[in-house]
């Protein structure tokens, strides 16, 4: 979708907490058809992320991004989280910065697969756990 590209409408209204792209986390889950706000319905994500074992790890990177960027709300740029990532992640990706490149759907399991294609572009997720440990993912493009 280009940057001037709006997602069609099919008489619903963006969700509350909806981003400036209309985009809102947790809808559109929809596998291939169009949604109002245009999540869930790209076929590859491009995502950084930051793992840990334990939650009490990952809340604190949490925080850590939470007090570098709270004017930005869960807006942290690509570069910060990246150096986040390099200190906390305990995934082999966090010396890339977290860096995952772009996945297709199905690649990723279960909640990290949800999360990932639900979290608006630009937008950092909220600690969640999935059978690997505890992640927070940003979101850095998508594409069908």
């Amino acid at each position: 979708m280009g940057k001037d590209s709006k997602p069609k409408s099919k008489g619903k209204q963006p969700a509350a907490g909806a981003s400036e792209d209309g985009a809102s986390k947790g809808a559109g889950k929809g596998k291939g058809g169009k949604s109002a706000d245009g999540l869930g319905t790209c076929t590859y994500v491009k995502a950084r992320h930051i793992l840990c074992e334990k939650q009490g790890k990952i809340n604190e990177a949490y925080k850590k991004l939470q007090d570098g960027w709270l004017s930005n709300g869960d807006k942290v740029p690509p570069a910060e989280f990246a150096k986040v990532a390099a200190e906390y992640s305990e995934c082999p990706s966090g010396k890339k910065g977290g860096d995952l490149g772009w996945f297709p759907r199905g690649k990723m399991a279960g909640p990290f697969q949800d999360v990932a294609f639900s979290t608006p572009i630009g937008v950092t997720s909220a600690p969640f756990k999935s059978t690997h440990g505890y992640h927070i993912i940003l979101s850095e493009g998508r594409k069908n």
